[in-house]
């Protein structure tokens, strides 16, 4: 029985992925474009929708991974960690990190149509106003403040009802929704498979309300509280750029052509410089597959969207970047903007689980092979069970205590008094897979870290991945936010309402351990959340650092654009991809202007 569905399932599935791939890919590559876009993720998705409104343009997206249609680990919410380490997945480790013990750990990115929308745990939360009026401010630029943004975010969310069709009420606010929205392309909605770990999360706030007040909707521009989570989930399937941006209907659009399995090793200069004597980027250099190097141009622009890896990585192999570290590998620096690659920022993670005693959790699945089959099966027949949620259940965005001394000599490194130091992720699970037993977990983030890393040249061969180093728990400051993050899950479970549910932890801690333990067993474990941004910096106008201008123009050339997570100068206080799709819907704004598209 179990396994005639999956067989079903997976056929089913192979006859979308054909579907879209021959409406993807239904015409021979063209030798020229009016706009080529690199990489076909988050941001890059948007723009290849938006600009082919307008009929009178061509668009071509680049891809380098394989399509996300027929992976039933992208379709189905809660097979989300399914995909790391896998085919969809760039497989990038990073290099050994002085803040983990030495260790290098694997560093995922999305290597599939919609990037990694298509493999990330789907946590849809926007961040703070601070956040982009911080933006604004840096780039003097008032358009990328809170307010001004906020058309971008009703342009992509489509706020849709849960797979059990709950009552929603008491856990969003929907002042600052766009319920199916007729303007909004990307699915957003609530959990729809209920247990009795939220309504427990959800009392700790009113047992313990001065440490973890309750927040009705964390999407309202103000996040610090505990709320439900808020993920890109079209009631039951994952909700990526590639299912929303580039699904039926837009997939059929004539002047659309993504091409798969493809990765570009550089841009190239035209022959001519521009008007005003800057170099102009015409020319995309890359391969199918194992194939030949070959090229193509575009007529308008050249769109890098090939994320916080990808991107700094193109333009170094094209000549752009610091012009020493080019000369190392007998590239011509072409322009020379030392910040390329630089900036590197992510949020560290750890995971902490608590065995418990009640036993309507998510861990069973995971070693009981009939109740997994039985739970694939619901989630084929019905679009309902506990298949149809992520992995996370509920989400807490906190600040260290005002008197701290842990910023002395740094300052605050968050955006404003309103966002947050930490975040505290609530699964209804162990944090990996147990033999067996029942836990919760609260995994613990340093979202607004001070650390900073870098993307390298590992060689002068464009197609040979970068050196990666995202300088997780480099400086001490995070790691002592670390340490009260952690110190306050234990304080979380003190509530009454924990009291005859928990265990203890299966990690060798307790709250009344030294400053030092906590501190070795975060070294040991932590890796991250792959939330990196910044590595292709915005600055303002006229800035002598940073990589774009607030159009997301390179500086100092012309014909290039950058639209991805690169560009954000400091990490948004959220897991980012709704802030990349407000990227990707801002370029296509700037783009469609600049050309007086419709």
């Amino acid at each position: 029985m179990a396994l005639s569905h999956i067989i079903s399932l997976a056929l089913f599935m192979i006859a979308l992925a054909a579907q879209q791939s021959r409406a993807l890919q239904k015409k021979d590559l063209q030798s020229t474009y009016d706009f080529i876009i690199i990489g076909g993720g988050t941001a890059g998705n948007v723009i290849a929708n938006r600009l082919t409104e307008d009929p009178s343009v061509n668009v071509l997206v680049l891809e380098a991974g394989e399509t996300n249609e027929g992976v039933i680990n992208s379709v189905i919410p809660n097979f989300c960690p399914r995909l790391l380490r896998t085919s969809a997945d760039w497989n990038f480790t990073t290099t050994s990190q002085v803040g983990l013990s030495g260790r290098s750990i694997p560093y995922p990115r999305g290597h599939i149509l919609g990037g990694s929308s298509s493999i990330n745990f789907m946590v849809y939360t926007r961040g703070t106003f601070e956040d982009y009026n911080r933006y604004a401010a840096v780039t003097n630029d008032p358009t990328w403040s809170w307010n001004s943004v906020q058309e971008f975010f009703a342009q992509n969310e489509r706020f849709t009802f849960s797979a059990d069709h709950h009552n929603l009420s008491g856990q969003y606010d929907p002042r600052f929704h766009h319920f199916n929205s007729f303007s909004g392309i990307n699915a957003v909605s609530l959990a729809g498979s209920p247990s009795s770990f939220g309504p427990r999360v959800i009392e700790t706030t009113a047992q313990l309300p001065n440490e973890f007040p309750f927040r009705l909707d964390m999407n309202s521009g103000e996040h610090l509280g505990v709320g439900w989570i808020q993920s890109t989930i079209d009631v039951d399937k994952r909700s990526s750029s590639a299912t929303s941006y580039l699904g039926q209907p837009f997939s059929n659009r004539p002047n659309l052509h993504v091409q798969l399995n493809t990765q570009v090793s550089r841009v190239l200069r035209g022959p001519l410089s521009s008007p005003s004597h800057q170099i102009a980027f015409e020319t995309v250099e890359f391969r199918v597959g194992s194939g030949p190097l070959q090229t193509v141009t575009a007529t308008k622009e050249i769109i890098l969207s090939a994320g916080v890896i990808g991107t700094p990585t193109i333009l170094m192999n094209s000549g752009v970047g610091d012009a020493t570290e080019l000369n190392k590998f007998n590239i011509k620096p072409l322009v020379n903007l030392p910040s390329v690659g630089k900036n590197l920022t992510d949020q560290p993670l750890l995971i902490n689980s608590w065995q418990v005693k009640n036993t309507d959790t998510n861990d069973e699945a995971s070693w009981n092979a009939t109740l997994a089959a039985q739970q694939l099966a619901q989630w084929e027949t019905s679009g309902t069970g506990p298949l149809v949620n992520g992995v996370v259940d509920m989400l807490a965005w906190l600040r260290l205590p005002n008197n701290t001394t842990v910023f002395k000599g740094f300052g605050d490194p968050a955006a404003g008094p309103n966002t947050a130091h930490y975040e505290l992720v609530f699964q209804n699970a162990a944090g990996g897979p147990q033999p067996s037993g029942n836990f919760l977990s609260i995994n613990t983030i340093v979202t607004s870290p001070i650390s900073r890393g870098s993307v390298t040249l590992s060689s002068s061969n464009p197609l040979q991945p970068p050196i990666i180093n995202p300088a997780l728990l480099a400086s001490n400051v995070d790691l002592k936010v670390m340490t009260f993050a952690l110190r306050q899950a234990f304080q979380f479970l003190t509530a009454p309402v924990w009291r005859n549910i928990v265990i203890g932890p299966i990690f060798n801690l307790t709250a009344q351990s030294t400053d030092t333990q906590f501190e070795s067993y975060i070294k040991q474990n932590t890796g991250t959340v792959f939330h990196p941004v910044g590595t292709a910096a915005m600055s303002a106008n006229g800035a002598k650092f940073g990589v774009v201008d607030p159009d997301l123009r390179v500086k100092g050339v012309t014909g290039l654009r950058i639209a991805d997570a690169s560009i954000f100068p400091f990490i948004p206080t959220a897991h980012p991809q709704a802030a990349v799709y407000v990227v990707g819907e801002k370029a296509s704004a700037l783009i469609k202007s600049a050309w007086n598209l419709k």
